[in-house]
C-alpha cells in the first residue's frame, strides 16, 4: 500500500444495483478494476433493466446482443466484445479479451467462443417481457410502418434472407428509449482508476450493429494519469466524436471536470442523431485522478449514482446540463 487514498465509484442512475457489489471491493483495499467489473455484472444480471445484460432489448430479428469495454487506467490496456449472443455477462468477457488475448476488440461468434472457453453458461438472453415489448413495438398497421404488413411480419416473412434496411430505420421509432447503456468508474486505494460499460444497445438496431460502448474512446476511457470518462446515450453521436476520449484529453490539457465535460458535449452540435424523428441525446460521467467526479447531459432530468468514503449509501444526484 502506498498510504491512504480516498475510494469512489461513479455509475449511470441504472448502476445503482450494482452499487453495493463495488463499494465492497473498495472498501476493503480492492481494485478499481474488479469494483466496476463487479458494479456491472450485477446490472447484466437485473432482468428488469432493458438496456444491459439478460433482458435486453433484442435487435430488428429478436436476438440480444450484446456490447462491452473495461479499461485500466494504469496500463491503458483495454478489452472489449460486440454483438455477443448467448452470454449475459459482456463485461467479463471484455475482461478476458484485455488480459488473455493479445486484442482490444472481439465480436460475434469469436466473443462466444470465448465467453464459453471461460466457462460461462449459455442460455436464451430474451425474457419474455423483452420479447412481447418488440413484438408490439414492431406490430403497427401498414399505414404506420408503410408496405403490406406490419412491421414485425415483414421481419419475420425475411429472417434468414436479405432484407431492406429501411426495416431497421422504421423500426426504430416504435420504441420511445431504444438506447441505453450502464458505466461504472471508480478510483482505488492505490490511486488507480477504472472504466466500464455494458448494453444491449440500440432496441430493434440492425443485426450487428455496434455503437460506442465496446469501442475505446468513444464510450470509454481510463487513464491514471488524469482521469476516466464513459458515456450513454447515441452511441452513433460519440462514435463520431470520440467522446470519453476528448473528456480525458480535455483534462490532460489543464481543463477542471466541467471544462472538459461542456466542452466534449457542445463538440457534438451539429451532428445528426441518426435516429427518426428527433434529436439524440448524449450523457457521461467522469472522474479526474484525484477522485473529484461530474456527470453531464445535453437531456434535461437525467441522474447518476456515486459513493465515496464517509458515506453509508450511494446517492442519486442530477447530471449538469449542456446544451449542445
Amino acid at each position: 500500500m502506498t498510504g491512504w487514498r480516498p475510494v469512489i465509484v461513479v455509475a449511470s442512475a441504472n448502476g445503482e444495483v450494482g452499487m453495493d457489489a463495488a463499494w465492497a471491493i473498495l472498501e476493503r483495499g480492492g481494485s478499481a478494476l474488479d469494483a466496476v467489473e463487479a458494479g456491472v455484472r450485477e446490472v447484466e444480471d437485473n432482468a428488469e433493466d432493458h438496456t444491459v445484460g439478460y433482458g435486453g432489448y433484442p435487435n430488428l430479428l429478436g436476438e440480444v446482443e450484446l456490447d462491452a469495454s473495461i479499461m485500466d487506467g494504469s496500463t491503458r490496456a483495454a478489452g472489449a466484445v460486440g454483438a455477443l449472443r448467448g452470454y449475459r455477462h459482456a463485461i467479463s468477457v471484455a475482461r478476458a479479451v484485455m488480459e488473455r488475448l493479445p486484442h482490444v476488440l472481439v465480436v460475434g461468434d469469436g466473443a462466444a467462443r470465448l465467453a464459453s472457453e471461460l466457462g460461462l453458461a449459455r442460455e436464451e438472453l430474451l425474457t419474455a417481457k423483452a420479447r412481447d415489448t418488440w413484438r408490439n413495438g414492431l406490430d403497427r398497421s401498414p399505414s404506420d410502418a408503410g408496405g403490406d404488413g406490419s412491421l414485425v411480419e415483414r421481419v419475420q416473412s425475411v429472417i434468414g434472407d436479405i432484407f431492406d434496411p429501411e426495416l431497421a430505420r422504421q423500426a426504430s421509432g416504435t420504441h420511445p428509449a431504444p438506447g441505453g447503456t450502464v458505466n461504472f468508474l471508480a478510483l482505488d486505494r492505490e490511486g488507480h482508476l477504472a472504466s466500464a460499460v455494458s448494453t444491449s444497445g440500440w432496441a430493434w438496431k440492425f443485426p450487428g450493429r455496434l455503437g460506442d460502448s465496446p469501442l475505446i474512446g468513444a464510450g470509454n476511457y481510463c487513464d491514471d494519469r488524469y482521469g476516466a470518462a464513459a458515456c450513454t446515450g447515441w452511441g452513433e453521436l460519440t462514435t463520431r466524436a470520440c467522446t470519453a476520449r476528448m473528456v480525458v484529453a480535455g483534462l490532460a490539457s489543464g481543463q477542471t471536470l466541467p471544462e472538459a465535460c461542456g466542452a466534449a458535449l457542445a463538440d457534438l452540435k451539429g451532428l445528426e442523431p441518426g435516429e427518426p424523428g428527433g434529436r439524440g441525446y448524449v450523457n457521461l460521467v467522469a472522474i479526474d485522478r484525484s477522485g473529484r467526479h461530474l456527470a453531464a447531459s445535453t437531456k434535461e432530468g437525467t441522474e447518476y449514482v456515486w459513493r465515496s468514503d464517509g458515506m453509508d449509501r450511494a446517492e442519486r444526484s442530477p447530471r449538469s446540463l449542456v446544451v449542445a
